[in-house]
């Protein structure tokens, strides 16, 4: 794929949850804010149904299966301001966002842990088949305690060790998608009376260090066979799982230049096993805080700030840390938490231009703010084409209130995207088809799951069973 073009477009990705409280801490108290009916199914299909008709690309479900961290050693404050607890499965929610929307995609988070490989490739590839090929998978190993004792560990699995089943699990994967059906295996031919051709119709045989799976795939090829790949790991070895695999990566960088520094070696990355660089797209998240005017903007950003729940943001991001700062003051120096893996960016933006030892709270208002992006229409389309400039190819547009948020930027921004062509155009086919430009529906070659188109030969399906089951046998 040729590097894009300077002018090109972004893609929007809707970035939501399934819970009350996602990202911007505190907001669902807002009175306009309709962030806590998450049982409602017609909150969420109205949703759907209104970023599809708005032009937005897609729609991306973060995901837990577990709880993120205590604060002041319990899981009290996590509770109260419903903090990604409780968190309902997208993957079901899914299900009927596909009768309510015509061209957006549909994207969710799954882990290695929580389901087997057979089990989540049957599901996925049947939500690909309802959807028209519009389903991406985020692909996670999760890392907290909580997750892996959900799912019958004692606890976390070491970090490197996940990334090294995870391997394993798109593995099987990628072989139940691309090589368990030939592509012309399902006939449908009445006249003939066969629905399938079973000696097209492979087993996988895998048996490996963590997973075994004879196949074949119960799913007839989808329309994109794999639903699109999607991954957000940031620490050497997630990097280099997400230049092997990922067709889609999230960046959380602070600003446009440590983007660009992150994608470029990114990209390199993937060239080095053998993919072609600007096959993997990138999405920036960021808070958008569009008013008609600046001063509208600001006003609005004031009300996010003033509902916002600072020891909601430091649970957050310091749980992230390993930290549990709950016991301390807010106007305890960072300095005093010591040194602390992960967070040292975020210290450093906090004390920027700071008279005074920047506070813990200072942290948690610098996190918050480093994403987000106020002003008029005319301002924040600027700064999008810096972000742009920079390397991103979309925005992961991370919200305030639901649905609020999504209609400011759709109704007050999107018209000047469309006119500088910082918006696409074609929303329809796949999702691959959409996020590569028009491109193919299925993977291309240079993909490792390329490797097993035709590779099977295991026709057992059309052979004789060596030993008839008996009547009593029969299922």
């Amino acid at each position: 794929m040729p590097a894009p073009a300077k002018n090109r477009p972004l893609y929007y990705s809707a970035f939501v949850m399934n819970t009350t409280s996602h990202v911007i801490h505190g907001l669902w108290r807002d009175p306009a804010a309709a962030n806590h009916e998450i049982n409602s199914l017609s909150h969420w299909v109205d949703l759907a149904r209104y970023l599809d008709g708005a032009g937005f690309d897609l729609m991306f479900f973060a995901d837990v299966i577990g709880l993120r961290a205590p604060w002041n050693g319990s899981y009290e404050l996590v509770a109260r301001e419903g903090m990604q607890i409780p968190t309902n499965d997208p993957s079901v929610l899914i299900s009927a966002l596909a009768t309510a929307t015509t061209n957006l995609g549909l994207v969710y988070t799954s882990s290695i842990v929580q389901s087997q490989p057979f089990d989540f490739a049957r599901r996925i590839s049947t939500l690909d088949h309802y959807t028209g090929g519009r389903i991406g998978w985020n692909i996670v190993t999760s890392f907290s305690d909580n997750t892996y004792r959900n799912f019958g560990h004692d606890k976390l699995i070491e970090h490197d060790l996940r990334y090294k089943i995870a391997d394993e699990y798109v593995d099987v994967l990628y072989k139940l998608w691309e090589g368990s059906w030939d592509e012309d295996a399902l006939r449908a031919d009445k006249q003939a009376g066969v629905h399938a051709d079973a000696s097209k119709i492979h087993k996988i045989n895998h048996v490996g260090e963590y997973f075994s799976v004879e196949g074949p795939h119960f799913t007839t090829p989808s329309p994109q066979r794999v639903p699109l790949l999607f991954q957000a790991g940031s620490s050497p070895v997630g990097q280099a799982f997400s230049a092997r695999n990922a067709e889609g990566v999230f960046i959380s960088s602070p600003d446009p230049e440590s983007a660009r520094g992150l994608i470029d070696e990114t990209r390199e990355l993937v060239a080095g096993y053998g993919r072609d660089p600007y096959d993997v797209k990138f999405f920036q998240g960021l808070s958008l805080v569009v008013g008609r005017t600046s001063a509208e903007a600001r006003e609005k950003e004031a009300q996010i700030e003033e509902l916002s729940s600072i020891e909601g943001v430091l649970c957050h991001i310091l749980g992230d840390a390993g930290i549990d700062a709950g016991a301390l003051p807010l106007d305890t120096p960072i300095s005093e938490l010591g040194e602390f893996r992960g967070v040292q960016g975020w210290a450093r933006f906090a004390g920027e231009g700071a008279d005074a030892e920047p506070t813990i709270a200072d942290l948690g208002r610098a996190f918050e703010r480093s994403s987000r992006i106020v002003g008029s229409p005319v301002e924040i389309a600027d700064r999008l084409e810096e972000w742009r400039d920079a390397g991103i190819d979309g925005v992961n547009v991370f919200h305030a209130v639901r649905p609020g948020t999504f209609k400011d930027i759709a109704e007050l921004l999107f018209p000047e995207l469309r006119k500088r062509g910082l918006l696409s155009t074609d929303k329809s086919g796949t999702l691959r088809h959409k996020l590569s430009g028009g491109g193919a529906d299925r993977l291309p070659d240079t993909h490792p799951a390329a490797k097993y188109r035709g590779a099977f030969t295991d026709n057992s399906l059309a052979d004789k069973v060596s030993e008839p089951l008996t009547l009593s046998a029969r299922v």
